[in-house]
């Protein structure tokens, strides 16, 4: 792969225009234009620059165990300025409302939604009804917020249970599909990996069985989320939404243990996607571990107003 084209595959992934790309790199949007249409080549420096890039953004850079656990350090020095999490989300309307916007947007973006992060908050705060997109994706968005919002009011009281799964998809997937709520009926296969799901008949005690590992006391709640969000992805226990509904797990996880909703940006689709699968795979949860350490810190980052 040459330079132009791993130049085009960061900008893909990332979702960042050529000009946000120049500024990442430190160089003028000239310099970055003459790179992708071959007129010029970068330094040696430059070079290495942009392989760094290119192998986080692909996946493919590895995080030490030492950088994650001062990842887990720093996270547990921020959680003592926020005591109560949920009730400063609930409480701050616009730090909620940013959970909402961005929340939603990030995950139907990672399952393929066209929306933009401006027309999503259209249709959260709005209530747009936008012509030149599907009624399924508008739909979506505000089922996905309609699910934060049920997400933030029962985790403070209620149980992360069987009952609050089904009830979750029931919400993500109101009339947009008729078996919300349900668990799925037949096999299926997970779109783009060969990563074997469960057989339908097991799901209901799979589920028990995961519900009741979810609801440990672990010490290191990073790789506790990691481990169960993998497992229950695998066990892919609905006809669509698995995504989602495993994402609002991890936020509900995070909110019982006092940590903020996870933001795992669309930018980094590709990370998360490789990392989960090697956890599914070959049991290596730090890499998705790290992932979930870098997701709270973006957390923190809306609670304390700085997106």
């Amino acid at each position: 792969m040459n330079i132009k084209e791993k130049l085009l595959l960061i900008q893909k992934i990332s979702g960042v225009t050529q000009e946000e790309m120049a500024h990442k790199l430190g160089v003028t949007f000239a310099s970055l234009n003459r790179w992708i249409n071959e007129k010029s080549k970068p330094r040696a420096k430059m070079l290495e620059k942009i392989e760094r890039m290119y192998m986080e953004y692909s996946g493919q850079t590895r995080v030490s165990d030492a950088e994650i656990e001062t990842k887990k350090k720093d996270i547990l020095i921020v959680q003592k300025a926020h005591p109560d999490v949920i009730r400063e989300i609930i409480s701050n309307p616009d730090v909620k409302d940013q959970f909402y916007l961005s929340l939603t947007y990030n995950t139907n973006r990672i399952e393929g939604s066209s929306l933009t992060e401006g027309e999503t908050a259209e249709i959260l705060f709005e209530n747009a009804a936008l012509k030149n997109k599907s009624l399924a994706e508008q739909l979506e968005a505000k089922n996905h917020q309609a699910a934060l919002i049920y997400l933030f009011e029962h985790i403070s009281h209620g149980e992360i249970n069987e009952q609050f799964i089904l009830k979750l998809h029931s919400i993500l997937l109101n009339a947009v599909r008729s078996d919300a709520g349900t668990y799925r009926k037949h096999s299926v296969r997970i779109l783009g990996t060969d990563v074997p799901t469960a057989n339908f008949l097991k799901i209901p005690d799979l589920i028990k069985q995961l519900i009741l590992d979810i609801n440990k006391n672990e010490t290191d709640i990073f790789t506790q989320i990691a481990a169960t969000h993998a497992r229950f992805e695998q066990i892919h226990p609905f006809g669509d939404g698995n995504g989602r509904i495993g994402r609002l797990l991890m936020h509900a996880m995070a909110l019982k243990r006092n940590f903020p909703p996870m933001v795992i940006y669309q930018s980094k689709k590709i990370i998360y996607k490789n990392r989960l699968y090697s956890a599914q795979m070959n049991n290596d949860l730090l890499p998705l571990a790290g992932l979930i350490c870098d997701a709270t810190l973006e957390g923190y980052r809306i609670l304390e107003r700085k997106w």
